[in-house]
């Protein structure tokens, strides 16, 4: 029988964001239903706390249509398809990503899950969301990753593995290639959370000669440090004046996994700092890549009230970047042009980026989970659903 007959009138537990800094709540909300024929209900399994989400929590992005529902990563298994889904199966293994299709792929914007923008993740479309048991994923055929079925074994590590792949080991993978990464290429990742772990990950699998992890969470830097990345703690002194007494002509490749919410070594918020530091630290024709999210500067409003006191601008050296002649890659990452490939390495045991997991929680341990990694106490949380 399909889901729409049977739990169209249920409810799920959902977490969700409600306009008030560092507080979010689990609720129930109704459990979605197949809108559009391209649309797969996937009863989720496995869903994750992404750095993201805390620039939610932390008021400074979102939109007024409060509240809406959160996450944006996620595994599971369909449990129902539209008529014109025509390459997924019921009870198949899928990753649904941070970013599904939106029919027109290519446009500035994607269709974002758990994104509290005006036209996606409020409550009055709670099927967009992940960090609940059920999600509603449109234009499915193109959206859902497949998990190799040999692998669907009960395995949590292998599955937490996957739900890595839904963002933060895509993104990290591939801010190393907007970086113009080659094999052999010295590499400086600022931020240690899972992105920038992740990045450093990535480095060291595609050949890296050296890769230098700044931050200042000493946690952070012992796992960092485990992989094979060299630690830089930046609280003590300029991490860039630390490398380059390691690498007195810079390292070739520089990364920002940390975005407009860097902070300086007091641990107050440095508006443009990392992309300055990245520059002063990058090799003459050296390349950098800013993986982390800028927002451009927004109004503040209810469901995003510490908008207003992010700048849309940040000075850097124009200069230094064209005397220095470094290339720069940027942007979103969108898991569906370049998960495919890493769900393969995961499949052949080859990579396992579920060690940057610190917590695996229920659902209803949201709220305190969301602090804690707000305080910087975990790496990475998973939501783990019966």
């Amino acid at each position: 029988m399909p889901l729409n007959a049977t739990i169209a009138a249920a409810t799920m537990r959902s977490v969700a964001w409600a306009g008030q800094v560092n507080n979010v709540s689990v609720i129930d909300v109704p459990v979605p239903t197949i809108i559009n024929q391209t649309d797969a209900i996937v009863r989720i399994t496995s869903s994750a706390i992404c750095g993201s989400d805390m620039h939610f929590y932390h008021g400074y992005t979102g939109a007024d249509n409060i509240p809406w529902g959160l996450g944006h990563e996620a595994v599971g298994y369909v449990e129902s398809v539209g008529s014109s889904v025509s390459s997924l199966t019921v009870g198949e293994y899928v990753i649904i990503p941070d970013n599904a299709h939106d029919g027109h792929y290519g446009q500035e914007h994607p269709l974002s899950f758990g994104s509290g923008n005006e036209n996606y993740g409020g409550l009055q479309d709670t099927d967009i969301t992940n960090q609940a048991e059920y999600a509603r994923v449109p234009f499915a055929d193109m959206s859902l990753i497949p998990i190799p079925y040999d692998n669907q074994t009960g395995n949590f590590t292998k599955e937490m593995d996957y739900l890595m792949v839904s963002d933060v080991f895509t993104t990290g993978w591939h801010a190393l290639t907007y970086s113009g990464f080659e094999p052999g290429d010295s590499i400086a990742v600022f931020g240690a959370g899972p992105v920038g772990l992740l990045a450093a990950y990535s480095a060291l699998l595609r050949g890296a000669s050296r890769v230098y992890s700044v931050d200042q969470v000493p946690d952070r830097l012992r796992l960092a440090e485990s992989i094979g990345a060299i630690p830089i703690m930046f609280n003590a002194s300029d991490p860039v004046e630390q490398i380059l007494a390691q690498e007195p002509n810079g390292v070739t490749r520089a990364l920002d996994c940390v975005g407009f919410e860097s902070v300086n070594a007091t641990g107050a918020r440095a508006d443009g700092l990392v992309p300055r530091q990245l520059m002063n630290v990058a090799a003459q024709q050296g390349g950098i890549a800013i993986a982390g999210v800028y927002t451009g500067g927004q109004n503040s409003t209810r469901g995003a009230p510490n908008a207003g006191t992010v700048p849309a601008t940040v000075p850097i050296s124009v200069f230094e970047l064209w005397s220095k002649a470094l290339t720069v890659g940027s942007g979103i990452v969108l898991p569906l042009e370049h998960a495919h490939s890493l769900v393969d390495i995961v499949a052949n045991e080859r990579a396992s980026p579920s060690f940057v997991v610190s917590s695996v929680i229920d659902i209803e341990q949201a709220p305190e989970y969301y602090r804690r990694y707000s305080e910087h106490l975990e790496h990475k949380v998973v939501i783990r659903f019966p």
